[in-house]
């Protein structure tokens, strides 16, 4: 199984540098990674190193909190595009979830949505949208209803987890994303994110149901034998 191809290599670390970044997209690019995955002051940096390349530019936005406002949210995912990225990783609004406000829920999520494929691109690149559930926080209920209404919106991808949150077992899990491949069916994306270290995590996402994995140990999970 060639498993780089469906790892987004990995670095939101706040004190991440622009020399950090270079040395990601230089491992992506070598690897042939799916993408890489940084923070929206990183976007154009990163699109510039990975020119010609078929490593695409993913970013996170209303990240890690989910709290900022529907605006916000659209509005930054315009701008992440524009400055290069081909993939948005967007924080849904865990209040929305709570609330049980799914109409709210579903405006947010086609308004990063239709935001991220409106901006003029001159090689017209698709736009992937992944919705970050956030499933520590979520009861089984909770996530196929997100999972739902994220089809429903027009994403392309559930992922799992910031990797940030402050809840026990914060990661990814096998039962999520079983849950959530059994969800949206086999046309639509699974990403597993958070606390996924080895190749082993990476192939247990992967049997679950994920087609794509975050992590940042990516080179260390397709070096192991």
């Amino acid at each position: 199984m060639e498993i780089a191809s469906k790892i987004d290599h990995t670095n939101l670390n706040p004190l991440a540098t622009s020399a950090d970044i270079k040395k990601l997209c230089d491992e992506a690019r070598s690897f042939h990674f799916a993408s890489v995955c940084v923070n929206p002051s990183f976007v154009s940096f990163a699109a510039q190193n990975l020119k010609d390349s078929d490593v695409k530019v993913c970013t996170v936005i209303g990240f890690p909190l989910g709290a900022d406002t529907i605006d916000n949210k659209a509005a930054s995912a315009a701008v992440a595009v524009d400055e290069g990225a081909s993939e948005i990783d967007f924080v849904q609004n865990l209040a929305f979830v709570k609330e049980k406000k799914w109409d709210d829920l579903e405006d947010e999520i086609r308004a990063v949505v239709d935001s991220s494929n409106s901006v003029y691109t001159q090689d017209e690149r698709k736009i992937v949208v992944k919705v970050i559930l956030e499933t520590c926080f979520l009861s089984d209920d909770e996530i196929v209803k997100c999972c739902q209404i994220a089809k429903k919106a027009g994403a392309d991808f559930v992922k799992t987890s910031t990797g940030f949150a402050s809840a026990a077992n914060s990661g990814a899990t096998e039962h999520a994303v079983s849950l959530m491949r059994k969800t949206v069916g086999d046309d639509f994306g699974v990403k597993a994110s958070g606390g996924i270290r080895t190749k082993s995590d990476v192939l247990k996402m992967l049997a679950a149901g994920a087609n794509r994995i975050g992590t940042s140990s990516g080179i260390k999970i397709i070096s192991e034998k």
